[in-house]
């Protein structure tokens, strides 16, 4: 029987910044060059629609065309190779985990590739179109309030239920390349510490919450995160 059971990996922007997509929160992160109250909130789209639209049409385009890297890889052979659960809890609205194999996660904050009408609440698949302020729902038909399907500040992330249940079955906890600030997701390493789960941080360079994780692995994703996994999958094996 391997060690962990039950396995809950966090995923954030610096998982994917070795494929070429920014980061928010470094020093030229998008966080740098954009007021996230302007283009990442409800009331940043209710002021200037055409600013938010434009923003995420800017996203998309920059992230077509880029690839998992080897810790994408990695983490998708975990999921296939080890004998426990394995779920991924993403921060990222990128497709990248599932472009790796990635079968078992959850996309909290929303997918780049769908969009959301927020007058009906529909949700679609994002086709090439880019949207605009006059495009139009294609299940209410009302235009002015298409947008990307991705949570905002202010927005309750999703299926936050089933983050937490997972939590309470888990026995590792890895965070890796996010910063931990932003709630609710700044609050799981607590929460796996809460049912005695050893918690793990993968990252570039320590977060703000290194001190409250059990092990800190840190450098380049493409390298801890294949070896962690490499140490996972052996151990494991030995039962």
């Amino acid at each position: 029987m391997s060690e962990y059971q039950n396995i809950v990996i966090l995923t954030g922007a610096g998982l994917s910044a070795e494929s070429g997509l920014s980061t928010f929160r470094d020093k030229d992160g998008i966080w740098a060059q954009y007021d996230y109250r302007d283009v990442a909130t409800p009331e940043g789209f209710a002021r200037n629609p055409a600013k938010v639209l434009k923003f995420y049409n800017r996203r998309r385009r920059e992230s077509s065309g880029v690839k998992p890297n080897a810790a994408h890889i990695a983490l998708a052979r975990l999921e296939r190779d080890y004998p426990g659960n394995v779920l991924i809890v993403t921060q990222n609205i990128d497709p990248l985990h599932e472009m790796a194999g990635s079968k078992n996660f959850i996309h909290m904050h929303g997918e780049i590739g769908r969009k959301l009408c927020a007058h009906c609440g529909d949700r679609f698949d994002w086709g090439e179109e880019e949207l605009l302020v006059e495009s139009k729902c294609e299940a209410c038909a009302k235009p002015g309030g298409m947008r990307p399907d991705v949570v905002w500040f202010g927005e309750t992330p999703y299926r936050m239920d089933e983050i937490y249940e997972a939590f309470t079955r888990c026995n590792l906890f890895i965070s890796i390349g996010t910063s931990g600030t932003v709630y609710p997701a700044a609050g799981f390493c607590a929460a796996a510490r809460q049912v005695g789960a050893r918690t793990v941080e993968l990252n570039l360079e320590p977060s703000e919450g290194a001190s409250a994780f059990h092990e800190a692995r840190h450098g380049r994703a493409t390298e801890i995160v294949p070896a962690y996994v490499e140490d996972l999958i052996p151990r494991a094996s030995k039962g």
